[in-house]
C-alpha cells in the first residue's frame, strides 16, 4: 500500500509539474513546450532573439581589449555602475519568468542594492544589499552550495529562484558607495504563460544594529494577502561572549495576536542545527563546523577566530522553505529571539548586532517596505 501510495505521490506531482510551462524538474525536462528562453547580459541588454553580442569597437566595455579582434570577441562583458547612481540590469516584457541570475559585483557589497519590480508597480518587491540576497555577506568569499543560491569561486553569485511576471519585470542596481564599481552579470529568463495561481516573489533586507534590550528581532511584519514564505537569511553578530542562539522563531499568521502558530526551540534548530553547530575536536575542545547543504547552512564569517565564545564574530545562516514552506491566507509576521545564558542558569537577552533578508511569495499588492536604512547604518566593521 505504502509503495503504491508513493508511486501516485510521483505520478500526481509529474503530472503537475507537467502543466505548468514555467516549471523545470528532472520529471519534466524531457517535454518540449513553446517557452521561449532568453538572456540579458551586457553583450544583449534587451535579450532579444538574435542581438547578442553585436557590441562594435568603441562602444563595448572591453572595446581595448577586442580592438584587435574586432565585433564579435568578447567586446561588452561587463558594466560600470557610478558612485550613487542607479543602473538598469533588466527590463522585460512579460508572461515569463526568472529563472538563474549570475554576477559578481566589486566594491562594498552592502552598498550595492538590487531592486525588483513586477508589472509596473512604484515599490519594489525585492530590496536587498547584493551579497545578503545570496547569502554570501561578510566581505569575504565562502561557498554556498544550496538549491535556491549558490556562491562559487571566486565571488560568483547565483539565484535560482523562480520569479514569475504578468506584464514586466524591472531589476535595478544601485550603488549607494562613493566609489564607481564594475558588474558582470547575466540574467536568463523564459518567456510563457503564468499560471493564475503563481505568487510573485519577494525579499526583504533589515538590521537592527543593535537589537535593544528584551526586544525581539523582527525578521518580516505587515505581509497582507495569500502566500507561502520560502526563506531565511541571517548575519549573525554575537556582541557578547557565550552561546548567542537559544531564542526561538515565531511564525504570527492569519490574525495571530499575543501568540503565534509556530514556534521554534532554539536559532540553531530552526536553522536544521543542533547544539550550537559545534563539535569535539581533537583536543577535546568544541568548535563551530560550517556546513551547506541544498536546504540549510552556516558559516563562521571570521575563520581565523573560530574560539567558540569568542565576542563579535559574525555568523552567516540560510534556512530555505522548499519543501516546506509556511502557507498564510491574511497576513504573516516573522520574529526570533535573541537569548544566550547568565548565571544561574537563566537566560539572557542580547543586544547582538543582527541582519536578514525574508524570501516570500505572494499575491500582489504588497505592502511598501520600510525604509532601506543608508551606507553607514548598512556597513559592516
Amino acid at each position: 500500500m505504502k509503495q503504491l501510495l508513493t508511486v501516485l505521490i510521483c505520478m500526481l506531482t509529474t503530472f503537475l509539474l507537467a502543466q505548468n510551462p514555467l516549471a523545470t524538474d528532472l520529471n519534466n525536462l524531457y517535454r518540449v513546450t513553446n517557452a521561449k528562453t532568453r538572456s540579458i547580459s551586457p553583450e544583449n541588454f534587451t535579450g532579444e532573439k538574435g542581438k547578442a553580442g553585436m557590441a562594435k569597437i568603441g562602444e563595448g566595455s572591453a572595446s581595448d581589449a577586442a580592438r584587435d579582434l574586432g565585433q564579435g570577441w568578447k567586446v561588452s562583458p561587463f558594466v560600470h555602475i557610478k558612485a550613487n547612481t542607479t543602473f538598469t540590469l533588466a527590463e522585460i516584457d512579460g508572461p515569463g519568468a526568472i529563472q538563474h541570475i549570475w554576477m559578481t559585483p566589486t566594491g562594498h557589497w552592502r552598498y550595492s542594492i538590487l531592486r525588483f519590480y513586477w508589472d509596473d508597480e512604484k515599490e519594489p518587491s525585492v530590496e536587498v544589499p547584493v551579497a545578503d540576497f545570496f547569502a554570501a555577506e561578510g566581505g569575504k568569499f565562502y561557498p554556498v552550495t544550496s538549491l535556491a543560491v549558490c556562491v562559487n569561486p571566486g565571488s560568483a553569485f547565483n539565484s535560482y529562484w523562480v520569479m514569475p511576471f504578468r506584464k514586466k519585470c524591472r531589476i535595478t542596481m544601485e550603488n549607494i558607495g562613493d566609489a564607481d564599481m564594475t558588474l558582470y552579470y547575466q540574467i536568463d529568463y523564459t518567456l510563457a504563460e503564468v499560471p493564475a495561481d503563481a505568487g510573485y516573489f519577494h525579499a526583504q533586507f533589515r538590521r537592527q544594529h543593535p537589537l535593544p534590550y528584551k526586544e525581539v528581532y523582527t525578521l518580516i511584519d505587515g505581509i497582507k494577502g495569500k502566500g507561502q514564505y520560502v526563506g531565511t537569511y541571517m548575519l549573525w553578530q554575537a556582541n557578547s561572549r557565550g552561546w548567542w542562539g537559544e531564542g526561538e522563531i515565531k511564525f504570527f499568521m492569519d490574525g495571530d495576536q499575543e501568540f503565534p502558530t509556530i514556534a521554534g526551540t532554539g536559532t540553531e534548530d530552526y536553522f536544521c542545527g543542533s547544539y550550537n553547530f559545534t563539535q569535539r575536536n581533537q583536543n577535546g575542545d568544541r568548535a563551530y563546523i560550517d556546513f551547506s547543504s541544498p536546504y540549510t547552512g552556516f558559516a563562521v564569517v571570521r575563520p581565523d577566530d573560530q574560539m567558540l565564545d569568542f565576542a563579535q564574530t559574525r555568523f552567516s545562516m540560510y534556512r530555505w522553505h522548499i519543501t516546506d514552506p509556511v502557507r498564510f491566507d491574511q497576513d504573516l509576521k516573522v520574529t526570533i529571539q535573541a537569548l544566550g545564558w547568565r548565571s544561574g542558569g537563566r537566560y539572557l537577552p542580547l543586544q547582538d548586532d543582527i541582519s536578514s533578508v525574508a524570501f516570500w511569495y505572494q499575491t500582489e499588492p504588497h505592502q511598501p517596505f520600510p525604509t532601506l536604512p543608508d551606507k553607514d547604518y548598512l556597513e559592516l566593521r
